[in-house]
């Protein structure tokens, strides 16, 4: 990967992984809202949604990989490892100038004008969101249960995702209210709003798996059936799934009552009507 200020060198794999996609702008967009919902300045938050969009690629990368969810297509284009082979996908998410190791040193040095305290407070919430307390438990959990319905229920799936899928968005949140000087109590309630934002995604993303096509999707449908996983409209059923959505989505209104202005409701309302339009389409 080319460092800023360097001339960028003839990578076609760098190039190719920062556009691996996902959930497209939603990570970036959740670390610069968050900073301006507690009246910070967005520039603060800059290094830090950097930091966020290349964690989040290397999890798109590591997620679509043959020993994990082994998915062919990403956004509607070939996923890393089909392009460039198992090894070398590895190596995008964890070497020492790649991915992973870029986006701590990044948000650790060119984040300016914040308090110290904040800036390290930052850094730890994102490695623990990554670690074995979030994206790692999550795969794990997720990885063990697959094939074996019969001891996954709604507990266990719901905490597959609050790890897995709902703590980089989370992480992504909470980052931004930091470094934006939001108070204690703002930055719980915008986690809270975070995690039922991300569980939200996953469940719409389980009911488009199973109402929409691979076109349609950009991604491969019916993967999670033929895999044997547990999911929520295999759990729940279509219609409930659809409410347990409904109901996450008003929860997480609800975390952003008490904050002043127009912007957490614009915000909550670009979220959420990205995420539930997709399942009435």
């Amino acid at each position: 990967m080319t460092r800023l200020g360097e001339e960028p060198a003839n990578d076609p794999q760098s190039d190719e992984v920062l556009f691996v996609g996902g959930w497209e702008e939603g990570p970036t967009h959740a670390v610069h809202s968050a900073c301006e919902v507690v009246g910070g300045n967005q520039s603060a938050a800059v290094p830090a949604a950097c930091a966020v969009e290349m964690i989040h690629t290397m999890s798109l990368i590591h997620d679509d990989l043959p020993c994990m969810d082994n998915d062919d297509l990403r956004r509607g284009k070939p996923t890393n490892h089909k392009v460039f082979g198992e090894d070398v996908a590895v190596l995008a998410g964890e070497n020492r100038d790649s991915l992973l190791a870029f986006a701590f040193e990044f948000i650790a040095t060119a984040t300016i004008g914040v308090a110290p305290k904040r800036v390290l407070a930052a850094v730890g919430e994102l490695a623990k969101a990554i670690g074995t307390e979030g994206l790692v438990a999550g795969q794990v959990v997720d990885l063990s249960c697959t094939g074996n319905n019969a001891n996954v229920g709604l507990d266990t799936l719901e905490f597959i995702h609050i790890h897995k899928t709902a703590s980089l968005l989370e992480a992504s949140v909470v980052l931004g209210a930091i470094l934006g000087g939001g108070s204690d109590e703002q930055v719980e309630k915008l986690r809270t709003f975070a995690r039922k934002i991300g569980l939200l995604f996953q469940v719409v993303d389980d009911i488009l798996d199973v109402t929409k096509s691979s076109e349609e999707l950009g991604k491969t449908a019916g993967k999670d059936l033929a895999a044997d996983k547990t999911t929520y409209p295999k759990l729940l059923g279509l219609e409930k799934a659809r409410e347990f959505a409904e109901k996450l989505n008003e929860e997480a209104k609800e975390q952003l009552a008490d904050f002043d202005g127009a912007r957490p409701h614009r915000w909550w309302h670009w979220l959420t009507t990205l995420l539930i339009g997709r399942t009435r389409s």
